[in-house]
């Protein structure tokens, strides 16, 4: 009995181990860095990432809604972001690497306030 238990805890484990892995750079085009001036419409603090929600035009007028990722809430103090860094209305600069397919969606870089600090979201992969 067991040597059963321990093969099914192996094997749980085996199979568990990939789980622990983090994404990496893949889905964004990371030779790509795009900088566009937004309102902010969300600043979402949470695990296991923060995300930075905003709106802007297109060229042909129409308002697309875009999605910037971010680490998480521990790693994001640690660099001088906080839960009340963006509220919704917020004229900020951001800096980011769109996604290779296309899709309005990112990971941030930095962001310029509009008293003009810088906040970095040193991207490390």
């Amino acid at each position: 009995m067991r040597n059963k238990l321990t093969t099914i805890f192996l094997g749980l484990l085996l199979v568990s181990v990939p789980l622990f892995a983090h994404h990496g750079a893949a889905a964004y085009d990371t030779d790509k860095k795009t900088t566009m001036k937004v309102t902010v419409s969300e600043w979402f603090w949470a695990n296991p990432h923060c995300f930075l929600k905003f709106d802007v035009k297109d060229d042909k007028g129409n308002v697309v809604h875009w999605a910037l990722e971010s680490s998480n809430p521990a790693d994001m103090v640690n660099l001088g972001w906080s839960k009340e860094t963006f509220k919704p209305g917020d004229q900020v600069t951001v800096t980011f690497m769109p996604v290779k397919n296309g899709n309005p969606v990112g990971r941030i870089q930095n962001v310029v306030l509009a008293n003009g600090q810088t906040l970095s979201a040193r991207v490390v992969f």
